[in-house]
């Protein structure tokens, strides 16, 4: 067995390190959420968290960890009786991403439940981890079922498995730490809030901490053993920490004055739901026992502050993580000196964003946004504009609630909220025979398969005779996520800053409609003489938001350039993951110039999507009296349809999803 490297040698990470410690002071704080980038000691940490945890004590023989002194009465391998147990470590179980429902929560042999009537159960994961420490490496790329239900037995303390009418209950109470790289995506804010405490780590920039880390990482890779010895003492140290304020834990006194800061710092915040309160009054519980005392005092509720709500303030992707300290320590004080007659609440508040409302945008002359793309006369007539020069990027307009748009069709792709496909979570639409390990048993089509052979099978008592033959896997129908791949004209005659604006809000709008949809989202841009991937595909929406909020604009309109380009985004993806379909999301006003034949050669690469049957939605950006329709000519020319900026407004355009599968239908 590989020797952890030390806790206490981790160098720098402060606000990790105290995280952990205090949830292993006391568990009922609700875990940690570390974020953070990649090679910053968030894994190593929490690895060697588990050598300072005292051993606990279990029932011999039992698969569910049963502690002696009160046995669980509803533990599937009891009843227990009270007595003296055996000690052992406490586990550090990890759980894998692509872990199925089955290896969490344990599974029922379903066979012998219904020819035996009896509850043969193989514990899971949630079971190996009960009174230590569950690890989630990654947990934002874990599917949302799972995650769903992992959060759900860390609140409940139990872990329940339901198929066909068979259910088995065990206790399930353990450490959950979760990791995650922000750039890889983001969880849901509903999930985010289910994790006690969230801490957001960084590498060093100071070159005399970064050269420690080194040195004591070389160390510990020559002679783990020996580097662990050296450590011994300070690890034996927080372990005696750890258990002494376990002990003063229950003596901790949490006072009027300290619930009242408490619940006046979630209020000023604007935190959702009662959680936050309670997780704050918990974590400033452990930090003044974990400090030796037993009176929770001011410093205890800022920290927990600093650790409980940073994660619970954002609404969607696009707002940054993060706590205003000033407006922190600010409220502790009012808060320290209110007696209960109330009226601290006089904020001059008129600097958020409904204070002032953003700043208008520029206006020129009439028509003067477009007087740097002034247009030429093009291929048909069509107007085409002259090399503009590059233009700042300007902000966009206040996202939106955008209509629902989808691929036809049944995919298979990963789990999400967008698309129909055949998933194990859904509704039931019919049965096969099981392929593997049976999973969702289609009960009536099991009883249909095994009925008409009972009476050769020798069936005399009421229960029937079951052979593996007849078991049927359910056939389910749910949603999966896709690729929404965004391409992005950002060429002079998108210039006018007010239309920029508004393109740039419809995007953001259907951006944070990808985050909903749990889609992978990328980011193709095209001006002056080409085009670039300004976003490979990627879970992380916010990171499309940052990516498209730089845009700067001007030049050209290589169209033809940004579909090839993005064709070949597609094509590379489907390589790397076949099963995820995509829908290309053109945002243009359907004007090509540069180069000879600009409308033609777009024309071209446009059929190449339409070829394979790739599903697709123009937004057509064209503004003015005079409209041109090129957009819909693109769209024509696509198999997809078009939608104008205002249309794609979900109050606005009732239908759109039947028109886009109705096109790419009469396209197939």
């Amino acid at each position: 067995m590989t020797t952890p490297f030390p806790f206490t040698a981790v160098v720098g990470q402060d606000d990790l390190r105290l995280a952990l410690l205090l949830n292993a002071v006391s568990p009922a704080v609700g875990g940690v959420l570390v974020r953070g980038e990649k090679g910053t000691a968030k894994s190593t940490a929490v690895r060697a968290l588990s050598a300072l945890l005292p051993e606990v004590a279990v029932v011999p023989g039992c698969r569910f960890s049963c502690d002696p002194a009160a046995p669980d009465p509803a533990c599937p391998d009891g009843p227990h009786e009270r007595g003296p147990g055996v000690e052992r470590p406490a586990r550090m179980v990890e759980l894998p991403v692509g872990a199925s429902e089955d290896r969490l929560v344990g599974a029922l042999d379903i066979e012998r439940a219904l020819a035996e009537g009896v509850k043969a159960f193989e514990p899971g994961l949630l079971a190996d981890a009960h009174r230590g420490i569950l690890y989630v490496d990654e947990v934002n790329l874990l599917h949302d079922h799972l995650v769903d239900l992992l959060l759900d037995a860390a609140a409940m303390g139990s872990s329940y498995v339901e198929r066909e009418g068979v259910s088995v209950r065990h206790a399930a109470r353990f450490l959950l730490v979760g990791t995650m790289n922000p750039e890889e995506g983001e969880l849901r804010p509903q999930l985010l809030d289910r994790f006690g405490l969230t801490v957001e780590v960084t590498a060093s920039r100071e070159p005399d901490q970064r050269v420690e880390v080194v040195r004591r990482r070389l160390a510990y890779d020559d002679d783990p053993d020996g580097f662990a010895a050296r450590w011994a003492a300070e690890e034996a140290a927080v372990r005696q920490r750890i258990a002494a304020a376990r002990e003063l834990l229950p003596q901790v006194r949490l006072g009027d004055g300290a619930l009242r800061q408490i619940a006046a710092t979630c209020a000023a915040f604007e935190v959702d739901g009662m959680r936050a309160d309670i997780v704050m009054a918990r974590t400033a519980t452990a930090l003044a026992a974990w400090a030796g005392r037993t009176d929770v005092l001011a410093e205890d509720v800022r920290q927990a502050a600093l650790l409980a709500l940073p994660h619970r303030r954002r609404r969607n992707p696009f707002d940054a993580p993060g706590l205003d300290e000033d407006k922190l320590d600010e409220t502790l004080e009012q808060s320290a000196g209110q007696d209960g007659d109330g009226d601290g609440d006089d904020d001059p508040g008129p600097g958020g964003p409904g204070g002032g409302g953003r700043p208008e945008p520029e206006d020129g002359p009439q028509g003067g946004g477009d007087t740097a793309a002034r247009p030429e006369t093009g291929e048909g007539g069509q107007p085409q504009p002259s090399g503009a020069p590059e233009q700042s990027p300007v902000r966009a307009a206040e996202p939106f609630r955008a209509k629902a748009l989808s691929v036809p069709g049944i995919g298979e792709g990963a789990a999400g909220r967008r698309s129909r496909a055949r998933t194990e979570h859904g509704r039931t639409t019919g049965a096969h025979r099981p392929r593997g390990t049976l999973t969702k048993l289609h009960l009536a089509a099991t009883v249909r398969a095994a009925a008409p052979h009972q009476r050769a099978r020798g069936r005399s008592g009421p229960g029937l005779v079951i052979r593996r033959d007849d078991l049927r896997q359910a056939v389910r129908e749910g949603r999966e996520g896709n690729l929404v791949l965004f391409v992005v004209d950002a060429s002079g005659s998108m210039a006018a800053r007010q239309r920029m604006s508004a393109v740039k809000g419809a995007v953001l709008s259907l951006l944070l409609d990808a985050y909903q949809r749990r889609d992978k989202v990328g980011l193709v841009t095209f001006r002056g003489a080409g085009a670039e991937v300004a976003l490979p595909p990627t879970s992380s929406v916010d990171a499309a938001a940052a990516r498209l909020e730089s845009l700067p604009t001007g030049g050209r309109t290589p169209l033809a350039a940004g579909l090839l380009k993005a064709h070949e985004v597609l094509r590379v993806e489907r390589l790397r993951d076949p099963a995820r379909r995509a829908l290309l999301v053109v945002v243009t006003d359907g004007r090509a110039t540069g180069g000879p034949e600009p409308v033609a050669l777009a024309g071209r690469a446009a059929r190449l999507f339409a070829a394979e049957s790739v599903a697709s939605v123009v937004v057509d950006c064209e503004s003015g009296p005079v409209r041109l329709g090129l957009a819909g000519r693109l769209a024509g020319e696509l198999g997809g349809t078009a939608v104008t900026l205002d249309e794609l407004r979900a109050d606005s355009i009732a239908g759109l999803v039947r028109d886009v599968r109705e096109t790419s239908r009469r396209a197939a």
